[in-house]
């Protein structure tokens, strides 16, 4: 028997908790897997002190108490201060009221505190259990019976503060909410000429705070774990100064509430504003509790999901050897760590803070990589001239294919960090056509200024593949005298590089380096397990999922298709399932009956993928349910068509464009460099890649090795990664299936990442 604790109760250290969107989420896993395996599983209310008190605080959950909690923030099972359970005599009444129920499997949803409060718990378990038998509370048998106590963590922390996971849950939906600020005050500030100073949660990590500035392409952003420079305000008001100068309306500070400077002084939101006020009016906001707010995102509800799940397998498997673990994230990978270890490791990071080992500090901490400290600085601070080193080489920008929410920001970082390079930068509009017919020009810093937060393409996109155009395309490369090309885009544009790369025979001008970054809702492209613009379609999705829920509420006999976009590719309708707790998705990758069509459960959505099946059409499926629930349900479709196409990007789309477009950029110039003054033709397989995120590593691959991974009728890759978690769905919805663990399957080592590495990404 297990039982689930809410949030940061014990504070062991650490302030109290007050929840993160996507706790319910996890919450709802561990019950539904709980039941699926056949044990019984408990409620604890109001954290460490419902276990302390017992009684009504102690309920068995059934897998309707947690039905339309989704969409829920914050967590249904509450949280509170707990001083009782400090003591021994606390944690002694929690032992006696878990043992009066069998239960010794422990999920612990929380912060460092709360985990740190439940292993000390588990390694005073069975020293608890003999002085309750000898104080004549328990019997001898319920010792033996009773012996160990499991415990495995989940992280809920909207700052992602905890060590050895790339994301905690909680982090992505507080990014929702801050960029809903930052995009809702852009045009009142551009208006007014303003700088706006805000201020984000992060009283000991500068996470939130980091990400914002790359997602919204700030001026200048102040963390706890990297302090500035001595003389940083004469820095900054010259920076304001100079975007005056340039007639850049708008400026934004981000500053995290535990900013310091290098003697550990505070840096407030307040005195920033002072500072600020001299070269330009301006205005503050505190984000504070608000962060924790909202809807959660689809993207914290899969990883709560996904979490969940693997906390009750962790349970299962634990043996009385085995030691506390949390469950975490690292790169696109569920992975079981030592819980010990993580929160010594974020207990050190303070430590170095403490005592002014910064550098130290951005290391350990591990989601704040010094390549993208180095990343955000390199995109705001624009050098003058006789600072850049130029190379006298020529790069191209093009996008290809369908508009992806995040391509502008993947364009803006790749002009930036060319620039950067001492390259010049080149736009291509309107993709392989535009190219064709030489709509080129040279593009600068302050020119992709603002796009960060902008939806579609800028530069204008076409799904034309540049095969009939090589001629005219060799023609342009010459004439502008391109070095190397950056292509972003969804198959199109991995079609289109594999024509290019055919082409290198012919034409010289192609024998430069090209990189391509996936972007493309339908996350189909071979090499990467994400893609520019998938994050913001699928949250389109859950956000249609949540709002028809809420539709058919007043009514429980009502039915919606949900048609989704991608293609042969399920990827939008599979997640899409998942993070609205759908009952079904149907896809082309797993084939399909009329059997398979049965409502079950009358939920009220159903995702279906636009081209899962060529019979069973949305239409189909429509005037099915429409004739055979005549009299029990009705039935309605929506398809979402283009929707998932535009609006402005999510956070994480917006990082990830950021960060992968800079990162390519990199590996251009390093190419670039190894041909300075050699006149070195490129031609090696090596030198025309996708660069994508492969389970847990950023990774270039050449186009030519990706061919034979190809499923080119159905453009799609012959592997993906997220069919692993399509018996989640189903083991959630009440299916039969067989869920495929971590994969390791057991502790591993917590591990540093290199400066390469796209940490939480």
């Amino acid at each position: 028997m297990g039982a689930i604790v809410g949030p940061g109760a014990a504070r062991y250290p650490g302030a109290a908790y007050s929840g993160a969107q996507g706790m319910n989420a996890a919450v709802r896993a561990v019950v539904r897997m709980g039941i699926y395996v056949g044990a019984k599983v408990y409620f604890i209310y109001e954290g460490y002190q419902g276990m302390v008190d017992g009684g009504s605080n102690i309920v068995e959950a059934d897998w309707e108490s947690v039905s339309s909690i989704l969409q829920v923030g914050g967590t249904i099972i509450g949280s509170a201060r707990c001083k009782d359970f400090r003591s021994r005599e606390g944690r002694l009444k929690a032992a006696a009221n878990l043992i009066q129920l069998g239960i010794t499997n422990l999920c612990v949803i929380g912060g460092d505190g709360s985990l740190t409060g439940a292993n000390i718990f588990r390694r005073e378990w069975s020293g608890l259990l003999e002085e309750l038998a000898k104080d004549g509370k328990i019997d001898k048998e319920a010792v033996q019976r009773h012996g160990h106590l499991n415990v495995v963590g989940m992280v809920g922390s909207i700052d992602n503060d905890f060590c050895g996971t790339d994301m905690t849950i909680g982090t992505d939906s507080a990014l929702h909410r801050i960029m809903e600020v930052v995009d809702a005050i852009m045009t009142t500030a551009q208006s007014h000429q303003r700088t706006f100073v805000l201020e984000v949660m992060g009283r000991h990590c500068g996470y939130l705070a980091l990400v914002s500035a790359l997602a919204c392409g700030a001026d200048w952003v102040f963390l706890p774990e990297s302090p500035p420079e001595e003389g940083w305000q004469e820095d900054m008001c010259i920076k304001l100064s100079e975007n005056r100068a340039r007639k850049k309306r708008l400026n934004i500070i981000i500053v995290a509430e535990g900013a310091i400077d290098t003697q550990n002084k505070p840096i407030t939101s307040e005195q920033i504003k002072e500072v600020g006020v001299h070269p330009s009016p301006g205005t503050c906001l505190e984000r504070g509790s608000v962060n924790r707010g909202g809807t959660p995102s689809a993207f914290d509800r899969i990883l709560a999901s996904r979490m969940g799940v693997e906390a009750v397998v962790a349970l299962l498997q634990a043996t009385p050897e085995t030691p506390a673990c949390v469950v975490s994230l690292s790169g696109n990978q569920a992975v079981r760590l030592p819980l010990m270890e993580c929160v010594q490791m974020t207990q050190d990071v303070q430590k170095a803070m403490d005592e002014g080992r910064f550098k130290e500090a951005v290391k350990l901490r591990g989601s704040l990589c010094p390549s993208g400290l180095e990343c955000a600085s390199r995109l705001r601070l624009q050098l003058n001239g006789r600072e850049l080193r130029q190379t006298n080489c020529n790069v191209g920008v093009v996008n290809v294919g369908a508009p992806a929410a995040g391509m502008n920001a993947a364009v803006r970082a790749a002009v930036r960090v060319g620039i950067s390079d001492g390259h010049k930068m080149f736009a291509v509009y309107d993709g392989f056509e535009g190219f064709a017919k030489g709509n080129i020009k040279e593009i600068g810093w302050a020119d992709v200024g603002g796009w960060t937060g902008q939806g579609g393409s800028i530069l204008g996109t076409k799904r034309t593949l540049p095969g009939k155009y090589l001629e005219d395309i060799a023609a342009q490369m010459r004439a502008h005298r391109i070095n190397a090309l950056l292509i972003i885009g969804g198959f199109e544009a991995y079609l289109g590089l594999l024509e290019l790369s055919a082409a290198r025979e012919k034409h010289e001008e192609f024998c430069v380096p090209m990189v391509m970054v996936p972007a493309t809702v339908s996350n189909n492209v071979p090499g990467s397990d994400f893609s520019i613009g998938a994050d913001t379609a699928l949250n389109t999705i859950t956000d249609t999922c949540d709002r028809i829920k809420q539709s058919a509420s007043g009514t429980k006999r009502r039915v919606f298709i949900i048609e989704t976009m991608g293609g042969f590719c399920g990827y939008l309708a599979n997640m899409g399932a998942l993070a609205a707790g759908a009952d079904a998705a149907y896809i082309f990758e797993e084939p399909f009956d009329i059997r398979d069509l049965q409502v079950r459960r009358r939920l009220p959505g159903v995702p279906r993928n636009e081209s899962c099946s060529e019979n069973y059409t949305t239409d189909f499926i429509y005037q099915l349910y429409s004739e055979e629930g005549r009299g029990v349900f009705d039935c309605r479709k929506n398809v979402l068509g283009h929707m998932q196409q535009g609006g402005a990007p999510s956070p994480f789309d917006r990082n990830f464009g950021t960060k992968i477009s800079a990162r390519a950029m990199q590996w251009i110039s390093s190419k670039l460099k190894e041909s300075l003054g050699k006149g070195k033709r490129f031609v090696s397989d090596d030198s025309i890649c996708v660069l994508g995120i492969s389970k847990r590593n950023l990774v270039f691959q050449p186009v030519a090795e990706l061919k034979k991974e190809t499923d080119f009728e159905h453009r799609i890759p012959k592997e993906q990664w997220w069919l692993k978690l399509r018996p989640l769905m189903k083991i959630l919805a009440k299916y039969k299936a067989s869920f495929e663990v971590s994969e390791a399957g057991q502790l591993e080592p917590v591990q540093h990442r290199g400066p390469e590495e796209p940490a939480a990404i």
